[in-house]
């Protein structure tokens, strides 16, 4: 499974990567705008800087809702880094979108996925990434493992190469979850990456192997 972190944050991402496991980077503008990033060209460079620091797919959201402006905006993202990969809104004219950057072979992740329908659709229309959000589910009382383990499935029964993103992950245990069900990509903060490492067996074992080892000086 590929871990990308979600942030805008350069520090974050550098310590993400620096752990070895990083595989790639999704932000979107809220995050771009908690860091302090407005206006096109601050916001390009930016998506420039996470490519240099990233060797990884780098999903780089538009702000257009119509397939024209999609497109034209998508275009310049993509020209940005070959790593770019463009994020279209679950919308009408995103799978339209998503058909045509599919057809010039640049790499799309269709994102706000609530549904199983919205994956197919978008899995027919070619992208590379699908993104259900698991968090925003959970808030309104909805299985959302359930979401990635119907998606899977149908992926499976047909095919389908595009990639489950699991997206809006908020602990470690959606982590391991999406792990077991086979998402091929979950991405979060780096906190529940970090959560990860954490064991109260590992802390007092290598508690006791230091008091250990200092006898033995």
């Amino acid at each position: 499974m590929k871990f990308f972190i979600d942030t805008a944050n350069l520090e974050q991402i550098k310590e993400a990567n620096d752990l070895g496991i990083l595989d790639g980077v999704t932000t979107n503008p809220s995050l771009m705008a908690k860091e302090g990033i407005s206006g096109k060209e601050a916001i390009l460079k930016h998506y420039k800087d996470i490519c240099d620091i990233v060797d990884g797919d780098i999903s780089a959201e538009v702000l257009s809702t119509t397939y024209e402006e999609m497109i034209a905006e998508g275009d310049i993202l993509a020209q940005i880094h070959s790593n770019i990969v463009v994020k279209i809104p679950m919308i009408k004219d995103g799978i339209k979108a998503l058909k045509y950057f599919s057809g010039k072979g640049i790499k799309t992740n269709c994102t706000l996925i609530f549904s199983a329908g919205q994956a197919l659709l978008a899995a027919k229309a070619g992208a590379t990434y699908v993104s259900p959000f698991l968090g925003r589910l959970d808030d309104i009382s909805t299985d959302s493992l359930n979401l990635i383990q119907e998606i899977r499935t149908i992926f499976d029964n047909y095919g389908y190469e595009t990639e489950i993103l699991a997206a809006s992950v908020r602990h470690s245990m959606h982590i391991i979850n999406c792990a077991k069900i086979g998402a091929d990509v979950v991405t979060c903060p780096i906190q529940p990456i970090l959560s990860l490492l954490k064991h109260p067996l590992t802390d007092s074992g290598l508690e006791q192997f230091v008091k250990d080892s200092q006898k033995m000086q």
